[in-house]
Formats: C-alpha cells, sequence, structure tokens
C-alpha cells in the first residue's frame, strides 16, 4: 500500500507521524506544565502569607510600643499617628493574608489573630482614653500589671503555628513543583527520542521508494530535452526575424516623432505669441479703465469745485451786504457825531471836549466808509473773477464728459480686440495641444514599439539560454541516470 502512494503523500504520511508523535506527547507535557506552574503559584502565596504573618506581628508590636511611649511622655501626638499607622499596616496585612489562604485551619488561626489585634486595640484605647483623661497613673499601673502582654503572647504563639503551617504547606509545594518538572523533563526526553527515531525510520522508507520514481523521469526527461532543443533551435531563427522587422518599424516611427515634436514647438511659438499679443491688449484695456477712472474722478472733483464756488459766491454776495451794512452805520455815525458838535458849539466853554469827541468819531465814520467802498469793490471783483470761473468750470465739466465717452468707446474696443485675440489664443492653444497629443501618441508607439524590440531581442536571448540550459538539463539527466 506505501508503494502505491504519490511522492507527496509518502512525504506527508513520513512526516506526519513524528508530528503526531509530538502532538500525542504535548497534551501530558502541557498538563505537568500547568501543575508545576500551579505549584509555584501556590509557593508564591505561601511566601507572601509567611512575610505578611510575621508583618502582623511586627505590626502589633508597634503598636504596644506606641501605646507605651503615648503613656510615658505623657500625651506625644507623635506616638498617637503611629499607633494608628501600624493598626493600619496590621489590617492591610491580614487583608491580604485572607486572599491567599485556602487551608480551613489556617484561615482559623488568621481569624484569631485578627481577633487578638482587635482585643488589644481595645486595650490600647482604653487606656489612651485614661491618659487624655488626666489618669496617666492609672493607665501606667494597668500596664504595670501586663494586662495586655497575654494578648500579644496569644497572638506570637498564634502567629508562630500560623507560619509554621505555612512552610510546610511551601515545603509540600515546593515537592510537588520539583516532581512535576522532573516528570516534564524525562516526557520530553522520551519524546524527543521518539520522534527522532520515528523520523530516520521514516526517511529511509520515503528514499527507497524516491530512487525508483527518479530513475524513470531520468530516462524521461533525457528523451524530452532532446526535442526540445530541435524546438527551441526553430524558434530562435523565428525570433531573429521578427527582431528585425521590429528594429526597421522603430526607425521609421522615431522620424514620423520627431516631425511631429518639430509641428508641435511651432505650435508652441504661435501660442506664445498670440498670448503676447493678448497681454498687450489687456494692457491696453487696463490703461484704458484707469483713464476712464481718472476722467471721473475729474468730473467729480470739477463738480466739487463748482459747487465751492457756488458756495463762495454767495459768501461773497454776504461780505458786500456786510459792507454796506458798515457803511450805512459810517454815514448814519457821522451824522450823529455832526449834530453831537453842533451840540458842543451851543454848549460854550462846556462842550468843548465833547466837540473833540465829536470830531474823532466824525474821523472814525469817514475812515470806516471809506473801508467799505474798498471791500464793496473788491468783493465786486471777486464776484466777476467767481463768474468766470464758473463759466471755465462749466465748460471744463462738458470737455470731461465728451472724454468719458470717448474713452468708453475706447475700452469697448479693446474689449472687442481683447476677445478676438483670447479666440485665437485658444484656438492656437487647442492646435498645440491636438499636436503633442499626436506627438505623445507617437512616442508611446514608439515606446512600444522599442520594448517589443527588446523583448524580440530577450526572447532570442531567452531562446539561446533555453537551449544551452536543455543541453545541461540532458548531460545533468544523463548523469543523475549515472548515479541512480
Amino acid at each position: 500500500m506505501f508503494t502505491n502512494l504519490k511522492l507527496r503523500n509518502r512525504m506527508l504520511l513520513g512526516y506526519s507521524v513524528p508530528i503526531l508523535l509530538f502532538v500525542g506527547l504535548t497534551i501530558p507535557t502541557f498538563s505537568s506544565a500547568n501543575k508545576a506552574a500551579e505549584a509555584f503559584k501556590q509557593t508564591k502565596m505561601s511566601l507572601n502569607t509567611v512575610e505578611s504573618g510575621s508583618q502582623m506581628g511586627f505590626g502589633l508590636a508597634k503598636m504596644a510600643r506606641d501605646t507605651r511611649g503615648y503613656i510615658a511622655l505623657n500625651k506625644d501626638a507623635g506616638f498617637l499617628s503611629d499607633y494608628q499607622n501600624n493598626l493600619k499596616y496590621f489590617n492591610e496585612r491580614a487583608e491580604i493574608i485572607s486572599k491567599n489562604i485556602e487551608n480551613p485551619e489556617q484561615k482559623q488561626r488568621l481569624e484569631r489573630m485578627i481577633s487578638l489585634g482587635k482585643e488589644y486595640d481595645e486595650f490600647a484605647n482604653k487606656l489612651i482614653n485614661l491618659v487624655n483623661q488626666g489618669k496617666q497613673k492609672e493607665a501606667i499601673e494597668i500596664l504595670r500589671k501586663r494586662e495586655g502582654y497575654n494578648v500579644i503572647k496569644e497572638f506570637e504563639e498564634t502567629n508562630a503555628a500560623f507560619n509554621n503551617k505555612e512552610r510546610e504547606i511551601l515545603n509540600a509545594a515546593t515537592a510537588k513543583a520539583e516532581a512535576n518538572l522532573n516528570f516534564l523533563l524525562l516526557l520530553v526526553a522520551v519524546g524527543s527520542l521518539l520522534g527522532i527515531s520515528v523520523a530516520l525510520i521514516s526517511a529511509f522508507a520515503i528514499s527507497s521508494g524516491i530512487t525508483k520514481k527518479i530513475s524513470q523521469a531520468v530516462n524521461a526527461i533525457a528523451s524530452s530535452s532532446n526535442q526540445i532543443a530541435s524546438t527551441v533551435e526553430q524558434q530562435e531563427r523565428i525570433s531573429t526575424q521578427q527582431a528585425t522587422s521590429v528594429n526597421e518599424t522603430t526607425t521609421t516611427m522615431d522620424e514620423l516623432g520627431a516631425s511631429s515634436q518639430q509641428s508641435a514647438d511651432q505650435a508652441e511659438s504661435a501660442v506664445m505669441a498670440a498670448r503676447q499679443a493678448l497681454g498687450l491688449t489687456e494692457n491696453g484695456n487696463e490703461a484704458v479703465d484707469r483713464t476712464l477712472q481718472g476722467m471721473t474722478e475729474l468730473k467729480e472733483r470739477v463738480t466739487a469745485i463748482a459747487q465751492e464756488i457756488v458756495r463762495l459766491s454767495e459768501q461773497t454776495n454776504q461780505i458786500g451786504n456786510i459792507s454796506n451794512l458798515v457803511s450805512d452805520l459810517a454815514n448814519q455815525t457821522n451824522m450823529l457825531a455832526l449834530n453831537a458838535a453842533v451840540e458842543a458849539v451851543r454848549a460854550g466853554d462846556q462842550g468843548k471836549g465833547f466837540a473833540v469827541v465829536a470830531a474823532e468819531i466824525r474821523k472814525l465814520a469817514d475812515q470806516s466808509k471809506k473801508s467799505a467802498e474798498k471791500i464793496n469793490v473788491l468783493v465786486s471783483d471777486i464776484q466777476h473773477a467767481i463768474n468766470a470761473t464758473v463759466m471755465v468750470t462749466d465748460q471744463g465739466t462738458k470737455t470731461v464728459q465728451e472724454s468719458m465717452q470717448i474713452t468708453q468707446k475706447t475700452a469697448e474696443s479693446f474689449a472687442g480686440v481683447a476677445n478676438a485675440v483670447n479666440n485665437v489664443v485658444l484656438s492656437n492653444q487647442q492646435i498645440s495641444l491636438n499636436i503633442k497629443q499626436q506627438a505623445i501618441a507617437i512616442q508611446q508607439v514608439v515606446s512600444a514599439m522599442n520594448n517589443l524590440n527588446q523583448g524580440a531581442k530577450e526572447t532570442a536571448v531567452g531562446i539561446t539560454q533555453t537551449k544551452v540550459g536543455t543541453q545541461k538539463l540532458n548531460e545533468a539527466a544523463q548523469d543523475l541516470k549515472a548515479i541512480v
């Protein structure tokens, strides 16, 4: 039955036997390893329990020391704080131990140790309360009677029994772990020897069947290699002819690609020239826009000037009116001064001083009248100048309006030129893009032809190498046949 199997099935069968053997050994090995791990875990828990039990005794001893210190030094707060910390430490160690132990007897001992710790805490609180009440001597007398000593002594005895039991559990767990490890090592050694033995037997059985198959395959390879050699020679001649044809086609496509590239360059130059023309047109359009904007601003400023001139004309008229009023006031003042002089003459010597004042007033009135006349002349001149300025401003406004219309028409003309040039640019770009795409397509064809040419050359080389390989395969088959 084994001789009828294929080579692959024989090898799978030969390798599956040691693998199944190792798989079979894995189960007891894994079980032993788990037992060893559990034993080591128990060992670690026992060590932690023993250590925590000792720390409980250490914490209770510190509690007793702190109690005596608090009583002896008459309410030293430091000892009371240390007592509370040690009590907390005692309870924490007890909680850790309760999580680790599983033995019922040990649980009873732990409960007793916790109970003794509570009893001593009640005893210590009793003494601390006496000290806080000022009864230090009474507390010292109770302490001398060694009432709390029995609690500590019982705790030490229980703690010692607890630790001794944990050490026994620790020793048992250690022995169990060592036994599991020894069994595991033995199982691994036996499994390795069995696996090696089965592997050697399977290899010998497989090799004996392979040798006959290889002999048959060698004869078939030697026969087929001769046929392949003759076929390869014929393909080599055909590949050489194909490579020559492809090479000629590649040369023709290279020339066509160069011509397309030249056309693309010329189209690109036309696009650049059209873009420059478009740029100049856009610059002219921008200049016309700026001119139109300047004309608009000039019109606004001329209009503002005209408004200011009108306002100035109104103010000049107001100045003329004020000047006329001053002239009238001067005439009236002059009349009053003349009347005052007549009255002063009538008054005789007593009115001489008043006559002098009236004369001075007449002089001032005459000067005011002359100044008002001069102001009227100046206002009249200014009014004439303002009227002339208004006429010039109106003419300037009309000129600016006409210039704006001319500039607007120029802008529209530039816009039409820009659109026409832009259309030329778009057309040239499309022509350039088409020529570039043609050039790219030709280049891709050239690249494909080069790849085809290279593939033909590589095929010819591969066929040659195949021919050489076939010859070597024939030689190797003959050598293998001689060896088998």
